[in-house]
């Protein structure tokens, strides 16, 4: 619902704030002041285009602020967490249009783009009148109008989720047959690049072992000779370093003897002898078993240069090659067995078109049962509105596939019944919409081309009144609704309001005393002048003001008496 309106600098309204409530809030106002200018301020933050002629002269920018509660509203909710906008159970519409026709749109507080907040309004707002937003005009609307007048949710789910399963597949078959094109064309490269890498047959790791190997190889002269010189140096030489280290530590045993101070240095260098002679061991034994293999060495070489290639070829790193072979094998084993690839999907579509068809079925049928219903209930409501002659027929059509240059549909059809298959969508295989004739004599014509004005808002009023309970766009506005309606039809258009206004939030403009008599919140939009400027404002009535307004309505600007009194018995009240 919307909680709060704010306008500044827009045409002649120079500032309002204003709170309305649920139920039915009615605005009133004398001819020319200002009733449809409000109507433009609000549909300027439900994504109306702006000009700078809506700018307040000798301003520099206009404000359209509206503050809605969404808490229930998950359509919306899912429309903010799509762009990125904080979701919470109050949404913040703002628009700002400069002096030089700029304009800035806002939700809760993040600048978006128009078409969001376009987007946005289509979920809040029903205005009708002379105005865009009328969801019943959009043909798309009404097969949702015809699942939610039956309650159909379940039924929708159900084959939405069928329709979901049976796109993804088609989308494998579609990517497997794109896939079958390409490996078809480079079969014959990826069998060589097979052939190529499986004659090498890199192993994880195997590079970096024979690098090192062949600097063993290579430096193998040099290894021999220096760890020769290594065990003269510290094990076999005249003096060779352990020879002196064993001879230190037995004098600093002796020292010890005679003070014990140098016993910890005789461990010292009792355990330098003892490294010394591990370090000696192991250059022994290396030196013993260093390898001279020219064969070898060259069998290393020729090994690292084939890797080598490959790694040119193949993404420079043995891990790559690898990957690129576990990939590539894969794809050449798919091409070996597309047929039973696509065969075996194939059964699986087949499967989901059976489960998505029957869903689909189902939930046909169920519409077709709902329309003698809503065509009745419809009539019933145009004839209390003063539509004597009207005639409603919710037309429901199913569109067989045909072949488009030889194709076999099954390759793309998601229903299938008897023989043949059907054009299908999210909502189904039905294309709804609502035909419509108010003149006795006249076939119905489709609801989007029937004339606008006083008679489509009466019209919208009935299918409202019908689909109240399930229809959930929160908030209606309806302008103008009273146009050309008077006496009992008026009584009936307001009872029609008041009942809508259980189930909605409903703003109406109205000039008539039986539609404003019924308001839970009623509103004056006045025009002043001041200091040579025109200004309008807009109000809320206490309760004898509203008396008062309604009077005004019933008998003119001069109210008498006996005008109030009979405004109070309009309105239900006692004196």
């Amino acid at each position: 619902m919307l909680k709060s309106l704010y306008i500044k600098n827009y045409a002649l309204i120079e500032e309002i704030s204003v709170e309305f409530g649920s139920g039915l809030n009615i605005i009133t106002g004398e001819t020319g002041a200002g009733k449809s200018i409000l109507i433009d301020a609000l549909s300027l933050i439900l994504g109306a285009r702006a000009t700078s002629d809506e700018v307040r002269k000798g301003e520099e920018k206009a404000i359209v602020e509206g503050i809605f509660g969404i808490a229930e509203n998950k359509k919306l909710k899912a429309l903010l967490a799509a762009n990125e906008i904080e979701v919470s159970d109050e949404l913040i519409l703002r628009r700002e249009v400069s002096a030089k026709g700029q304009s800035r749109n806002f939700i809760n507080d993040t600048p978006a783009p128009l078409a969001v907040m376009k987007e946005a309004g289509e979920l809040l707002v029903d205005l009708h009148g002379q105005h865009e937003h009328q969801s019943l005009l959009r043909t798309a609307t009404h097969i949702e109008f015809l699942d939610d007048f039956g309650g159909l949710e379940g039924l929708v789910a159900e084959y939405r989720k069928a329709y979901s399963a049976l796109k993804d597949l088609f989308g494998q078959l579609e990517e497997l047959s794109q896939k079958e094109k390409q490996l078809k064309e480079k079969r014959d490269l990826y069998e060589f690049q097979l052939k190529e890498i499986d004659a090498v047959s890199p192993q994880p790791g195997e590079e970096d072992g024979l690098e090192s190997e062949l600097k063993i190889l290579e430096n193998s002269e040099k290894l021999f000779e220096a760890t020769s010189q290594l065990h003269q140096m510290l094990y076999e030489g005249d003096n060779a370093l352990y020879g002196q280290l064993v001879l230190a530590r037995n004098q600093l045993q002796d020292l010890v003897e005679i003070d014990k101070s140098f016993e910890e240095m005789q461990k010292e260098c009792a355990s330098a002898a003892a490294i010394i002679s591990e370090v000696t061991k192991f250059i022994q034994a290396y030196n013993a078993k260093v390898e001279f293999n020219p064969e070898r060495l060259e069998q290393i070489r020729e090994r690292l240069g084939q890797l080598s290639l490959l790694k040119k070829k193949y993404g420079g790193s043995v891990d790559s090659i690898i990957e690129h072979q576990e990939k590539i094998a894969k794809e050449f084993q798919l091409a070996e067995n597309f047929e039973g690839e696509i065969k075996k999907l194939s059964e699986q579509i087949d499967r989901a078109r059976k489960t998505c068809s029957d869903a689909a079925q189902r939930l046909s049928t169920k519409r077709q049962e709902l329309v003698g219903k809503i065509n009745k209930a419809v009539v019933a409501e145009l004839s209390k509105l003063g539509i004597q002659s009207g005639k409603f027929d919710v037309t429901i059509q199913q569109k067989p596939m045909g072949r488009e240059n030889g194709e076999d549909v099954r390759k793309r059809a998601f229903v299938k019944m008897g023989k043949d298959f059907y054009e299908a969508t999210p909502n189904g295989i039905d294309t709804v919409e609502f035909y419509i004739s108010t003149n006795a004599g006249e076939d119905p014509k489709p609801l989007a081309k029937v004339a606008s004005g006083g008679e489509i808002s009466r019209i919208m009023l009935a299918l409202k009144t019908i689909l109240a309970k399930s229809e959930r766009l929160p908030l209606l506005i309806f302008d103008e609704i009273d146009v050309g309606v008077s006496g009992r039809i008026a009584q009936a258009v307001g009872r029609s309001l008041k009942a809508l206004s259980q189930f909605h939030q409903v703003i109406a403009i109205t000039h008539l005393p039986q539609i404003a008599g019924l308001a839970d919140m009623h509103f004056a939009i006045e025009k002043t002048e001041d200091k040579k400027r025109t200004r309008t404002r807009l109000r809320a009535l206490e309760l004898e003001e509203r008396v008062e307004e309604v009077a005004k309505l019933m008998s003119g600007a001069e109210v008498t008496e006996a005008g109030l009194e009979g405004a109070r018995e309009l309105m239900g009240l006692k004196k």
